[in-house]
C-alpha cells in the first residue's frame, strides 16, 4: 500500500506492483506524469503500462493494491 504523496511522487518510467482482484500480483510501469487536480487536492490519474500493448490508469481507489518494486 503506498500514500497519496508517495503516489504523487512517482516518475514516468518508475515500477509498482499491483494485486488484483484474483489476487494475483501485475508488475506496473508508470507511462507519464501523474495527473493532479488544483480543486480535488485528493483526485489523481497514474498512467501505466502491463504487457506488450495493454494501458491503464490508476486512480485514488487503487492506491491499497499497490506497492513499490
Amino acid at each position: 500500500m503506498i500514500t497519496l504523496d508517495q503516489a504523487k511522487s512517482l516518475g514516468s518510467g518508475s515500477h509498482v506492483k499491483y494485486i488484483n482482484y484474483q489476487g494475483r500480483t501485475i508488475n506496473l510501469k508508470i507511462n507519464g506524469k501523474v495527473r493532479t487536480w488544483k480543486k480535488d487536492a485528493n483526485r489523481i490519474e497514474i498512467p501505466v503500462k502491463f504487457g506488450l500493448y495493454e494501458y491503464g490508469i490508476l486512480n485514488i481507489l487503487d492506491l491499497p493494491n499497490i506497492s513499490l518494486s
